[in-house]
């Protein structure tokens, strides 16, 4: 269901896994970026109000605040994720993020499921 080739995967895995005791999994076949619960997730797919579906196959799963959310569903190429959708997660197309901007989401969503004692690692980094 993926490339472990893929450029867009390796941009995402690099800084990922920079990240305190991050690691990755293959969940429901894609690649999934956990520390005790996932923070982000390589592909998805949103519904469509038709009833259809449109994969998604390079992009960014994320956990925002919920204060960010609004803004970050401005972006032209943000999309509601199946299933993840309903609990806050939003998807967006890799190819549109900097590094940076890869690099402050991933922490972001890390921030908002890691454990606080993981989280307390990465403000010691910082």
């Amino acid at each position: 269901m993926f490339d472990d080739d893929d450029p867009q995967l390796a941009r995402l895995r690099k800084t990922a896994l920079s990240l305190p005791e991050a690691q990755e999994k293959v969940s429901h076949g894609r690649p999934a970026f956990f520390t005790k619960k996932i923070f982000a997730h390589f592909g998805g797919t949103r519904k469509l109000v038709t009833g259809g579906m449109e994969q998604h196959p390079q992009a960014l799963l994320i956990l925002p605040d919920p204060m960010d959310a609004e803004v970050l569903m401005e972006r032209p190429d943000a999309f509601v994720p199946m299933y993840l959708g309903p609990t806050g997660w939003i998807g967006l197309e890799l190819e549109t993020l900097d590094e940076n901007d890869l690099s402050d989401l991933l922490t972001d969503s890390y921030r908002n499921t890691a454990p606080a004692g993981v989280v307390r690692k990465l403000s010691a980094k910082d």
